[in-house]
């Protein structure tokens, strides 16, 4: 597989013609309720499910600021397109907090895919040189192409919920391999259908201890920048660059159906989505900056990330309502590109991290 080398930033990352080629094929992914196989092979033959995975295993190793703008693009051409990509290259991340030998055995297939949940609703009982692990997690993106899923647990043994340092129940992460996992095809949304985000489950199956990790600068194995930047930020500001991409491609989508004397609504709704965007990115930017020059960062400069991915997803669902009204019945047809568009980044408002 030819390896695929972005260009800096601000310049675009995606082909026009690959780009065509996504696009044509995102009204069939929905119907189908998962990515076409044809997108999955782009996909992969781009290393984009590798964004922040290192080079000497099969990634891209982008920056944060180069991942999270090239997610925004992948958003604006399809927000079920980006949203896979953007969740299963955050998990395909926790290969920096895995074990080596662990990380070098499940890395060493070219379409090596994780994804799972971030919600602690598994038990995992510790067993010898591993855990016995049972538990239902919902969410699970791309389920259908994952090779591994990822999964949170509270920790327990002989019975008793063991604690952390600070009091708490002790969380740890899993990954376990597709054949023990069954996935349960519920994924319920009314838009990002094609991310086919269903809900799996495990049985008292048991875990190596060399497959669980937990995620925190401090916990990394690898030595690459990004697995010392905070896992809560790093998802806020990719999420919140998946919303603002859908919101620009709603848009360009619109521009075409207003009428006088609303027709330059559109330009002014790109105005202040251009503004909150330069705000959000000079936010994302700082902060790499700040972390390669002294290794760590600041509380104020990550609740200043925090801030601006909430604000940007405040202001596209509010630029994005306000052209609505003016689209016409064509963006109340569920059968139309603009109103997929409306449908996903509706859908994708509803995340925790987003709200």
């Amino acid at each position: 597989m030819e390896a695929y080398h972005p260009p800096g930033r601000g310049i675009a990352m995606i082909p026009a013609e690959i780009a065509d080629q996504l696009r044509a094929l995102s009204g069939r992914a929905e119907s189908e309720g998962r990515l076409t196989q044809e997108q999955l092979a782009i996909l992969y033959n781009r290393g984009w499910f590798k964004l922040f995975v290192p080079r000497d295993l099969g990634g891209l190793e982008l920056t944060l600021p180069d991942g999270v703008r090239l997610e925004e693009e992948l958003a604006g051409i399809d927000g079920s397109l980006g949203w896979t990509v953007t969740l299963c290259a955050g998990a395909n991340l926790f290969v920096g907090y895995m074990q080596p030998s662990a990380a070098q055995a499940v890395f060493a297939d070219p379409a090596v895919c994780l994804g799972g949940s971030g919600q602690a609703s598994g038990t995992a009982t510790v067993a010898g040189n591993g855990y016995r692990v049972s538990g239902r997690w919902r969410y699970a993106t791309g389920a259908p192409h994952l090779t591994h899923f990822t999964a949170n647990c509270f920790v327990e043994r002989d019975g008793e919920t063991l604690l952390d340092e600070a009091g708490n129940p002790r969380v740890m992460s899993f990954f376990f391999a597709k054949d023990d996992v069954r996935i349960i095809e519920d994924w319920p949304a009314f838009g990002l259908k094609a991310t086919a985000s269903h809900s799996f489950e495990v049985s008292d199956i048991w875990v190596d201890e060399t497959h669980a990790f937990v995620i925190a600068p401090e916990r990394a194995t690898l030595a690459q920048p990004i697995y010392r930047y905070p896992f809560l930020q790093f998802a806020e500001a990719t999420l919140a660059a998946n919303t603002l991409g859908m919101a620009r491609h709603f848009v360009s989508c619109a521009k075409g159906l207003l009428k006088d004397p609303v027709v330059d609504l559109a330009e002014t709704v790109l105005a202040r989505l251009a503004t909150v965007r330069a705000s959000f990115y000079q936010a994302v930017d700082a902060s790499w900056n700040e972390l390669a020059d002294r290794g760590q960062l600041s509380p104020s400069i990550l609740q200043s990330v925090s801030d601006q991915s909430r604000i940007m997803v405040h202001v596209c669902r509010e630029q994005v309502m306000a052209l609505y009204p003016h689209a016409g019945l064509a963006a109340a047809d569920a059968s139309t590109e603009i109103n997929r568009i409306w449908r996903d980044l509706f859908t994708a408002s509803q995340h925790s991290l987003l709200r």
